[in-house]
């Protein structure tokens, strides 16, 4: 059988206000019962390994879960899915449930690849308000590559670099920096070091700057999402997300929502019009 990992614990306004002061965004009334919106549980009910149970890239190597598939593979958000039933409130107690729902073993180009499935639901007032699946990819390490940190990843040497797409006017120009990176990485109690230790992530796991957390991008695509007022906390809505490639600090980030037929399209792309994340954004019944 599974193992499932419980947590419960009162939701406290504060890890929402602090992730709308990272953001930049209008947070709800928390204080007074206002919902969380869509994807803020990210900042609740936190695995807090002990540091003796982290593994040398800073994410738990044992005891959690997912628990790695073996020593020294890379592990990246790769996409996922959450679905709200109803409201999340601060002042209230919730609990979350977590267990390991499904792993698949691949090979690719870059090597070997372990896909695994993660669920959780989160429970109050007697009754389920959160469904999510999170789809974590482990892969080999690459040789480190090392990489200027200026330009667009994948630039052929001396080639011009093309101009910055212009912002439009639908769109929202995030500021990513290696301050925003460590106070997100601190607010989810994330420990993995691509996303605030550069030498790691340029000498170990070959990335040529830091890398921006998959969540991160999700959030700001549902916050676009809000901030135009297409959708609000607590209503039923699912929202499915991928991680198209990785997006590093020197790169900018643009964020969109459109509304469509099939629901509202997020995306976040860097300065040069690449496409790093997609999602959708529809109503759950």
């Amino acid at each position: 059988m599974t193992d499932i990992l419980e947590r419960t614990e009162v939701l406290a306004p504060a890890p929402g206000l602090a992730l709308a002061g990272l953001l930049g965004v209008q947070a709800p009334d928390l204080a007074a019962g206002e919902p969380l919106p869509i994807p803020w549980h990210w900042v609740y009910l936190l695995e807090r390994p002990a540091q003796a149970d982290l593994g040398p890239d800073g994410h738990p190597a044992r005891g959690g879960i997912p628990v790695p598939p073996g020593p020294g593979r890379r592990r990246m958000w790769a996409s996922g899915t959450v679905i709200v039933l109803g409201p999340l409130r601060c002042g209230r107690p919730a609990t979350r449930r977590t267990q390991v729902l499904g792993s698949q073993d691949k090979e690719g180009r870059s090597g070997r690849m372990t896909f695994v499935t993660v669920g959780h639901e989160i429970i109050q007032d007697g009754a389920v308000a959160l469904r999510e699946q999170q789809h974590i990819v482990y892969r080999d390490v690459a040789p480190a590559a090392g990489g200027a940190a200026d330009g667009p990843v994948g630039g052929a040497a001396g080639m011009p670099q093309p101009a910055p797409v212009p912002v439009a006017p639908a769109e929202w120009e995030v500021a990513v920096d290696p301050t925003l990176l460590f106070r997100y990485s601190a607010l989810t109690y994330n420990g993995h070091r691509i996303h605030y230790d550069r030498d790691f992530a340029r000498d170990v796991e070959g990335y040529p700057g830091l890398v921006v957390h998959g969540p991160l991008q999700a959030t700001l695509m549902a916050e676009a999402a809000r901030r135009r007022g297409l959708i609000e906390p607590g209503q039923p809505v699912q929202f499915g997300y991928r991680m198209q490639s990785p997006l590093f600090d020197h790169e900018g980030l643009v964020v969109a929502a459109v509304p469509g037929p099939d629901g509202i399209a997020t995306s976040v792309r860097d300065r040069w019009g690449r496409v790093t994340a997609t999602g959708t954004l529809s109503r759950s019944s």
